[in-house]
């Protein structure tokens, strides 16, 4: 089932999940300022306490447009899931882009992750509600990023970058979680004197993880190799 603000065909068209009709470049702009919108009260708010008013209210936009767009506030916020997770995957990969080793690879993608997370920290509290508003969408969010995890890992060992008795479906899984948790901790609930969330992830704990991540991928010498 196609879910609200999904792509279709492979020119990247959007379609209003109201009309079912392709957007004008303007209308992909209206529902773009509805979608930034949406991320900021939602985020702020909590899904049930976030309504439609308040929304069209912080995007500038009438009230009637909004049902050219969506047909309610489940619509936008699965739309609004999708998009971040579109957003932060194409994040990753620019991040990964050039990368001439798994372990290379794996330290770039989770820089671009945690940059992502930092700008918009949004990502967790809309995630970790759609576990309740919609759970479809949230397994779609996971499932996408660990598709294109676990595939990369395959591709890996198979050119013997990481340890080929890992299995890719688990260690895929975990290091996803390994991100969200870390992101978390150091970005979402980290404060300073003023009470101003960071930036960026501390490079210290980043450079902790990455040397966890190396440790955990690297190939191992089989039996009877030499040492």
């Amino acid at each position: 089932m196609a879910l609200p603000g999904e792509l279709i065909d492979d020119d990247g068209t959007f379609v209003s999940s109201a009309t079912g009709r392709p957007l004008t470049k303007r209308g992909e702009a209206t529902r773009r300022r509805l979608l930034e919108a949406a991320e900021v009260v939602f985020a702020e708010q909590g899904y049930h306490e976030a309504s439609i008013v308040k929304i069209t209210e912080r995007a500038g936009i009438g009230l009637g447009t909004f049902y050219l767009y969506f047909d309610s506030k489940q619509s936008i916020f699965e739309a609004l899931v999708v998009d971040l997770n579109r957003r932060v995957r194409h994040s990753m990969s620019e991040a990964m882009a050039g990368a001439t080793s798994r372990l290379e690879a794996e330290r770039a993608g989770f820089a671009g992750f945690f940059r992502f997370t930092a700008a918009h920290p949004a990502l967790y509290r809309v995630v970790r509600e759609a576990e309740f508003v919609s759970p479809e969408v949230l397994r779609l969010h996971y499932t996408r990023i660990v598709d294109g995890y676990e595939a990369g890992l395959r591709a890996a060992q198979q050119a013997g970058d990481v340890d080929a008795a890992l299995d890719p479906a688990t260690t895929a899984w975990a290091l996803m979680g390994m991100g969200e948790l870390i992101g978390m901790r150091f970005l979402l609930w980290e404060r300073d004197a003023q009470g101003n969330p960071p930036a960026e992830l501390d490079p210290a704990v980043f450079d902790a993880m990455t040397r966890f991540i190396d440790n955990a991928l690297a190939p191992r010498a089989t039996e009877g190799s030499a040492t």
